[in-house]
């Protein structure tokens, strides 16, 4: 009877707290909006199974080991670490988000930025975002390094988010993550009220000129010389921009088909499970479950619909001196979500004019704000590291 006693009291079950509670409730609710309503589930299924496996009481799996000292003062390992521990090192070490961007830049077809360099511009001015965030987080009492990492969540990128909360707020990892990849996956709805708010029904009508093509040679030489120029002004963002261009060239030279299909599929599905996983299960009942969370959530939203509206505004300004327009509507792409950002201006300029196909238009703003989140996140490491 005592043996039956021991085993019941040793179960989750009677060390469940009310935090751990919550936040299986939460983790259920994300994997219920990445399963049953197709919010982003190859990240959030991951995220959310990690958070649960991580607050499942006396199971352990963020633990970490123990050392103690021998006879001779050397540490030995005295209890293993959790498993999931040994997995977020990819995350604290800085290595799943680079590998990330490597299979991004594989997959990205960056002519249509090329083609239209003004996209540039505006992925630049989407990052309006992040800096609005930043400021609001310093009012609100945050470090210098914590608004930083909160104020990245507006650059709509959630590997360069992790990347830079690993460096400047470790402690924020969970809710950072959490943040970013949600409001990933609400782009579809974020999007449109704020882009429709900002522009009239006949800006949202005009129809753009299709893009010139561009050489092979120059698809070639675009990454090779975009590491070098954004590697030497910002150097902390060598890692992320450098993986980005490596997959993209590994695409674009018709060389290396095997690396190119290796970093597209294989590789980016691996680290986006083991970086999902990790980073779901930092977000403990204990780390999460604070005013801070509130606060960095809220943040989040707002960094969100100012990048959103920067990347409009800066469309509409450019307008008073083009001679060509631009639709307005591509600002709204400049935040990195690819492609589901561009998707989403297509949708509602299809919705104004049903002519109107603006999608390879977008992707030029969407991919510069790949480019751009991850230069901002290379000053915020320049300035705050």
């Amino acid at each position: 009877m005592s043996n039956l006693r021991d085993f019941i009291f040793s179960t989750g079950f009677m060390a469940m707290s009310w935090g751990n509670l919550l936040m299986l409730v939460i983790s259920c609710l994300l994997l219920y909006l990445a399963i049953v309503k197709g919010f982003e589930p190859l990240l959030l299924v991951p995220i959310g199974f990690g958070m649960m496996l991580a607050n499942i009481p006396l199971a352990n799996l963020m633990a970490e080991p123990i050392y103690k000292l021998n006879e001779a003062g050397i540490p030995v390992l005295d209890t293993v670490g959790g498993f999931l521990h040994y997995i977020y090192q990819g995350d604290f070490l800085g290595i799943f988000p680079p590998l990330i961007f490597l299979g991004i830049g594989a997959m990205t077809d960056f002519g249509p930025l090329i083609s239209n360099p003004k996209s540039l511009i505006l992925g630049a001015a989407a990052q309006l975002g992040v800096y609005l965030t930043f400021c609001g987080a310093m009012l609100f009492g945050f470090t210098p390094q914590e608004a930083a990492a909160t104020g990245i969540i507006g650059g709509a990128d959630g590997p360069t988010a992790i990347y830079l909360a690993i460096f400047l707020a470790p402690h924020l990892l969970g809710q950072v993550a959490v943040a970013a990849y949600s409001y990933m996956a609400l782009v579809p709805l974020i999007i449109p009220p704020i882009a429709k708010a900002l522009t009239t029904e006949q800006e949202r009508k005009i129809v753009m000129k299709q893009t010139a093509p561009v050489s092979k040679r120059v698809r070639i030489i675009f990454p090779i010389i975009s590491t070098i120029i954004i590697s030497m002004l910002v150097p902390p963002a060598a890692p992320l921009i450098g993986m980005l261009m490596l997959g993209n060239l590994f695409r674009e030279c018709g060389v290396t088909e095997r690396l190119s299909d290796t970093a597209q599929n294989a590789l980016i599905n691996i680290v986006t499970i083991m970086l999902g996983v990790s980073v779901g299960a930092t977000a403990s009942a204990e780390a999460f479950l604070n005013l801070k969370t509130i606060t960095i959530l809220c943040l989040g939203i707002v960094a969100f619909g100012g990048g959103v509206a920067g990347g409009v505004l800066l469309a509409k300004f450019m307008n008073l001196f083009l001679k060509n327009k631009i639709n307005p509507l591509i600002g709204a792409a400049g935040i990195s979500a690819v492609p589901m950002s561009a998707r989403v201006v297509q949708k509602i300029g299809q919705e104004a004019n049903p002519q109107n196909f603006l999608l390879m238009h977008a992707m030029g703003p969407n991919v510069a704000g790949v480019i751009g989140t991850a230069v901002a996140a290379g000053i915020m490491l320049q300035l705050f590291g």
